[in-house]
């Protein structure tokens, strides 16, 4: 039955009214009986089913059904169809229940306090809330800061201790490099104001 082509019947309805293949190489092509076929054939049975393309749905090819065409004995060879399965881990947004979605400003407050380091993208992309939300809690300008209680976003688990060192690692390079900058900067404005 694995090797049985897409809708099976209506693939049947399609290669008896498109094709000069025999009944036998149709029913055994569709997994179904010759009786069938002939039935279809005769406009008993299958009424009401649209004719499904195999050639289109990439079942079978034009030259497949013109050489079992010319051969009745020759039976129909489906198509094998490998479908690429990627094993990509692709980080999806988890629902977080209601109880649970005071959480993430909470979350936000307690990394502005304790690594301030971080810029409000990096937090927002860590705890899963807008940018404006926590630039809005930095500022103490968000809607309910009043009700904010510093959360920690890993022991909430709302991302991992792995997350939260990434985003820190990546916070003191980005902090070494603007300081090389500066520090660039000021050496070769005070070349030019030497010259």
């Amino acid at each position: 039955m694995s090797n049985a082509p897409l809708m099976p019947m209506a693939t049947a309805v399609w290669l008896v009214e498109n094709t000069t293949l025999t009944f036998k190489q149709i029913a055994n092509f569709c997994n179904l009986h010759e009786v069938e076929i002939q039935g279809i054939a005769d406009g008993e049975v299958a009424k009401g089913i649209k004719a499904y393309n195999p050639i289109i749905s990439g079942q079978l090819s034009r030259d497949e059904i013109e050489l079992s065409s010319k051969d009745e004995n020759r039976a129909l060879q489906i198509k094998s169809i490998d479908i690429e399965i990627s094993n990509t881990e692709k980080k999806t947004k988890k629902y977080i229940p209601l109880s649970k979605r005071q959480d993430k400003p909470d979350s936000a407050l307690w990394l502005i306090r304790q690594h301030n380091i971080l810029k409000d993208s990096q937090i927002a992309k860590l705890v899963g809330v807008t940018k404006n939300s926590v630039t809005s809690i930095r500022n103490k300008s968000y809607w309910n800061y009043n009700n904010l209680n510093p959360k920690d976003p890993v022991a909430l688990n709302l991302f991992s201790q792995k997350d939260l060192v990434e985003a820190l690692e990546k916070a003191e390079r980005r902090i070494k490099r603007e300081k090389k900058e500066k520090e660039k900067a000021k050496q070769s404005k005070e070349m030019s104001s030497n010259e």
